[in-house]
């Protein structure tokens, strides 16, 4: 995943994270409001019908005044003498009328000690600890009672409830995806760190690669060695063991171009027949050494294609090494081509130890081996396939592998001709 790709996923992570958040503060904010507006609004109707039901007992004048003087404090002015008995009467019938059962503590003005008296508690056995507080007075009306609801906020809370267990799984996901996106910084980070370890230590093998092979030339060149056939085959196999190592170094530096989109295809016309052959030079005598058998199969008419010798020649000799080397006693590898409607098909077949279900979606990806234990039969960085595989996506060719454990494996790789 590149850096602009990942600078999209994180600023619209962060653009999605402070919507929906600021939209989540926005709903609660508007629901909390309409359910202390839907409370205040039952209170209202509960205590306009208290004050009726005094003006049916009494031909005094009345006036219908309610004021909310705090959150969850109201006073009514009755403008007469108010019957305690009376009022807590008509206060428990109206409350239950409009679907309010909390608890809720009144008192009534005296005016002659200029306090709030009384101080009831109404529908107590809904809680067990609360305490009466002396209601504070109102200056500007005479006869009044006050009413209390010290759990108005826990009871519109418990209004809210499905809205607050909405808000609080949108909560997590937004922690989850938060989450995600720092994971995603951090695996990335690490990702920059391995390239960049990478990189450093292959170009830095350069270096001694290129002496050994040196050296490696001047004793093969020496009479001394030629003539004594234990050094020539000593000197024979280091420099095949640096060829073999060049070639690892030469991979790794491939692909961390291409992960690095700085891969360039120098395509060109060639014959694949013709670079098949050219690939089996020495690929054949290796087969032949092993008591193997190749089979060639070149159906196709057509051979002509459009594509880059280098990583091609590159990508056969990775897939008839991958053949050779994992075979069960001796190599048995056949190489077919055939035109299909506007394709150049490339199937390389072994009959060696196969690849089991479940690891042949995996076998493409970067660094992965087919588990066998502790020990690996054959060594190697799990970098062939990866690579032949982002040689072929280069090229916008498909490859696609079949394989039957304990039996064969053949690769396939379908070509465009231009």
């Amino acid at each position: 995943m590149n850096k602009s790709i990942i600078l999209r996923v994180v600023l619209l992570g962060a653009i999605a994270i402070v919507s929906i958040t600021a939209l989540q503060i926005y709903w609660l904010a508007k629901n909390w409001s309409e359910k202390s507006q839907e409370f205040d609004e039952k209170v209202n109707i509960a205590l306009r019908n208290v004050v009726q039901e005094f003006k049916k007992v009494t031909t005094l004048p009345s006036y219908e005044v309610i004021k909310q003087v705090s959150s969850n404090y109201y006073v009514v002015n009755i403008n007469q003498v108010i019957n305690a008995n009376d009022l807590e009467h008509y206060l428990k019938t109206n409350l239950e009328k409009v679907g309010l059962n909390e608890v809720c503590q009144y008192a009534i003005y005296d005016c002659n000690s200029n306090k709030m008296v009384g101080g009831n508690l109404l529908n107590l056995d809904k809680t067990d600890n609360l305490k009466k507080e002396e209601l504070p007075t109102y200056d500007k009306y005479t006869y009044y009672f006050g009413i209390r609801f010290p759990e108005k906020q826990e009871n519109v809370l418990y209004m809210m409830l499905p809205s607050l267990i909405v808000s609080g799984i949108l909560f997590v996901t937004v922690l989850f995806f938060t989450y995600s996106i720092f994971v995603i910084l951090r695996q990335k980070q690490l990702s920059e760190m391995q390239k960049d370890f990478i990189n450093n230590m292959t170009h830095e093998f350069k270096t001694p690669i290129s002496t050994i092979k040196i050296s490696a030339d001047v004793f093969n060149n020496d009479a001394l060695v030629l003539n004594n056939e234990r050094l020539k085959r000593y000197a024979t196999i280091i420099a095949e063991q640096n060829q073999r190592l060049n070639n690892q170094v030469e991979k790794v530096l491939q692909i961390a171009k291409i992960e690095r989109e700085e891969f360039r295809l120098n395509k060109e016309s060639l014959h694949l027949h013709q670079l098949i052959e050219e690939c089996l030079l020495g690929i054949r005598l290796n087969i032949e050494n092993s008591n193997g058998k190749l089979t060639l199969d070149l159906k196709a008419e057509n051979d002509l294609i459009v594509a880059d010798r280098l990583h091609l020649t590159n990508v056969i000799h990775n897939l008839l090494d991958n053949a050779i080397k994992y075979c069960k006693t001796t190599p048995i590898v056949t190489i077919t081509t055939q035109n299909s409607n506007d394709k150049l098909r490339l199937s390389i077949k072994d009959e060696g130890i196969g690849i089991a279900k479940e690891h042949q979606d995996k076998i493409f990806q970067k660094f992965y081996r087919v588990p066998t234990g502790n020990v690996h039969n054959v060594k190697g960085f799990g970098l062939g396939l990866f690579y032949v595989q982002s040689i072929c996506n280069a090229h916008r060719w498909k490859i696609a592998l079949d394989s039957v454990f304990h039996q064969e494996t053949t690769v396939t790789i379908s070509m465009n001709y231009t």
